[in-house]
């Protein structure tokens, strides 16, 4: 469980988080959505520690932002906007690099690259250069950098950024696989994009969260209701009753009345 309670942050006097309040289960696919610079890669940042919080306070399965940060990182696995891969590396050294770093036991570091390979299905890559591969396979290889420790919550910003349409498939079903298994927040700025993807949806604007909703209730909304003109040659209060007995019409009301003709 995650749960944030008025945070805010602020870099000088510009404030990017304004008392943000959420709260998110565990085993959910979540999306946050919102323009570039409405506070969704900062609240990112702090929920995984990368930086600490003006204010407010959060807990993530029970553990403090502000006093339990080392428990946290081990909680999350984390792939931020720019994608931080070491291009010289093989696909190998580098998953091996940052097993290293995650300080994984030798006895379960082997699996655990095994796993993430076959997960990500870059096992005909396992031995290339990551300067070699395409931009949609690079995106994989930062999933698995980020699964490799085993985390219960997936934090992934703008992880199709830049790809194809092909691409875009291929991450996106990749990350609802993912989702069957641990609680996932998608972070992007394309609302049909977390829709293929997320249960829930948090709008965000200017540091607020505006919006709570499905992706299906959000597109509904930002649809709005549709107005028609309708001109008919028959005496109005006899239409206009059969019109009102519409249930999908809001509103019915008479526009003009000449001898015969009625706009609705």
């Amino acid at each position: 469980m995650i749960t944030v309670e008025n945070l805010s942050k602020y870099y000088h006097k510009k404030c990017a988080l304004d008392n943000v309040s959420f709260t998110i289960p565990n085993g959910e696919i979540v999306g946050f959505l919102g323009p570039n610079g409405a506070g969704k890669t900062t609240t990112m940042k702090l929920l995984t520690c990368f930086m600490p919080p003006s204010s407010g306070k959060a807990t993530i399965n029970g553990f403090s932002i502000h006093e339990n940060a080392d428990e946290i990182k081990q909680l999350i696995g984390y792939l931020p906007e720019n994608n931080p891969l070491y291009l010289e590396m093989t696909v190998y050294n580098y998953l091996s690099f940052i097993a290293d770093i995650r300080q994984l036991p030798k006895a379960q570091k082997a699996n655990r690259i095994d796993w993430v390979i076959q997960r990500c299905k870059l096992n005909e890559y396992v031995y290339k250069p990551i300067h070699t591969l395409s931009k949609g396979y690079r995106q994989r290889v930062g999933l698995a950098q980020s699964l490799i420790h085993e985390p219960s919550i997936l934090i992934l910003d703008e992880p199709t950024n830049g790809l194809d349409p092909h691409q875009i498939i291929e991450i996106r079903h990749l990350i609802k696989e993912l989702g069957k298994e641990r609680t996932v927040i998608l972070c992007s700025h394309i609302l049909p994009e977390v829709a293929q993807t997320c249960s829930r949806v948090f709008i965000l604007n200017q540091g607020k969260i505006v919006a709570n909703d499905s992706p299906q209730a959000l597109q509904e909304n930002t649809l709005g209701s549709k107005k028609i003109d309708i001109e008919i040659n028959q005496p109005s209060p006899a239409i206009e009753s059969h019109l009102k007995a519409i249930p999908e019409l809001d509103h019915v009301q008479c526009l003009k009345t000449d001898k015969n003709y009625s706009t609705f």
